[in-house]
């Protein structure tokens, strides 16, 4: 099929975003779906060229300019054309990095390309240059391709260390990773060993953010450890990103287990004089979790809210004003 063809086709594809599932795909076009996730479905166009198409064009945007920024380098898909909600890009074979260590070790080498690979995207401008292991892709000769890169760019919120990566290849892997990278790049290991014992202290915070009654003399010397500094405006704005990413979590579980509604506890934060610059910032969602569908739900259920509030409070307001007329009436005819 001929990328030409690409515009007609697509219309046939009907992809719909659900919050917090992979899309909804209604496929009236020959292309053979290979694939889908939250933001679109993958269909095999020929034998070399895929077609990703999303649900929001939104996504489609974001996800081109973040290829865009890496195609001088071989770590992406080369992409061959862009539609309103499509993108047709080279076909990635290989074996992605969670398959791969199923059965094979993690040598230095590997572990180089990858350290290699995270370097190329902070100097191609990545806001976010943390990714899934199963978005790494080994090729045969060896060179590493990463899908789904989307989300790498127009961040709020930008971690200062490879949160994610690390945490996916799991608590063995993970070790011989860090081991590989103290050997071979010490100083970006001490920088990422820093920044997950200030995890560790985030998690402190949150717990004793949490409690009913919180023990501000033990929470000042907790902060105190956070706030020690060479370069205090990046030190600062790193720390405090990586603490709202683990509030967040720890809030989504404790939430759930007391069955406590996000509303609420924002209230409790904001009786404690802790201040929110944007009460959104603070839901509780997992990386598993849409962000943006999930905020946007929680805004419209809040607006709700908002609405049925101040029509309760009108009523009462006219049930005052009416009862105070009734009164004045009773008044002027004794």
């Amino acid at each position: 099929m001929e990328l030409n063809d690409l515009d007609q086709l697509v219309k046939k594809i009907y992809v719909v975003n659900i919050p917090n599932e992979d899309v909804v795909v209604v496929n009236k076009s020959p292309l053979e779906m290979i694939g889908k996730g939250r933001q679109g479905a993958v269909f095999r166009l020929s034998d070399d060229i895929v077609v990703k198409v999303y649900g929001d064009p939104e996504d489609c945007e974001r996800e081109y300019y973040a290829m865009s920024l890496g195609q001088h380098t071989d770590l992406l898909p080369k992409i061959y054309k862009k539609g309103k909600n499509y993108i047709a890009m080279e076909m990635v074979r290989g074996i992605d990095l969670r398959e791969y260590l199923q059965s094979q070790p993690l040598t230095e080498q590997l572990s180089q390309k990858i350290i290699d690979m995270l370097i190329t995207f902070k100097e191609i401008g990545y806001e976010r240059i943390d990714h899934h292991k199963r978005q790494i892709y080994l090729q045969e000769d060896l060179s590493l391709k990463v899908i789904d890169v989307g989300r790498t760019v127009w961040r709020d919120r930008v971690y200062p260390y490879p949160r994610k990566l690390l945490n996916s290849l799991g608590e063995d892997y993970k070790a011989i990773f860090l081991s590989h990278v103290q050997k071979l790049a010490p100083q970006l290991y001490e920088e990422w060993q820093h920044y997950i014992q200030m995890e560790e202290i985030a998690k402190e915070l949150t717990q004793e953010l949490l409690q009913e009654k919180i023990n501000r003399k033990k929470l000042k010397k907790i902060y105190e450890k956070l706030t020690t500094t060479v370069n205090p405006e990046i030190y600062q704005q790193s720390v405090e990103n990586l603490f709202f990413k683990i509030f967040k979590e720890e809030w989504v579980r404790i939430m759930l287990a007391r069955g406590m509604d996000p509303d609420e506890l924002i209230e409790k934060i904001k009786e404690a004089g802790i201040e929110i610059s944007s009460e959104e910032d603070l839901l509780p969602i997992p990386d598993s979790i849409d962000e943006p569908i999930a905020k946007k739900a929680w805004k419209k259920k809040k607006k709700k809210k908002d609405k049925e509030k101040n029509r309760t409070s009108k009523k009462k307001k006219e049930a005052d004003n009416k009862d105070k007329k009734s009164k004045k009436e009773k008044k002027k005819k004794k």
